[in-house]
């Protein structure tokens, strides 16, 4: 059933409740030469312009992690379209060379639910 606000499913009392719908996931490559040797300080800079330029755009964009790497910062957002990515970056003054929208997660779990459904079917 449709409400006005988006889809929605009937709860266990037979109220329609609105489903949510994952926001999704990003991850961006920053090729910065000797990120690896960065100092805290640096990296606190770089975190704290990247937390400024979030804050402008609003709360539909949000830095989960980054990785840093000898020549690359690699970051996991969520944000609504990679168009905003690319405005944090712009707002940041970084790069964002590549960024991928995370089609599925997987981790050890998934082998196990994998074993599971086989001997299921």
């Amino acid at each position: 059933m449709e409400s006005e606000r988006g889809l929605c499913e009937r709860d266990g009392l037979g109220l329609n409740v609105p489903l949510e719908i994952p926001m999704p996931k990003y991850i961006i490559e920053r090729e910065i030469p000797n990120a690896g040797a960065f100092t805290a300080a640096e990296l606190k800079a770089i975190s704290q312009k990247s937390c400024s330029a979030l804050k402008e755009l609003g709360p539909s964009i949000q830095w989960v992690q980054s990785y840093v790497t000898e020549d690359k910062i690699t970051c996991v957002y969520i944000a609504p379209n990679a168009e905003i990515i690319r405005e944090h970056a712009r707002l940041g003054g970084f790069p964002a060379d590549r960024i991928l929208e995370i089609a599925t997660i997987i981790d050890p779990a998934t082998a196990e639910w994998n074993e599971l459904a086989a001997a299921e079917a």
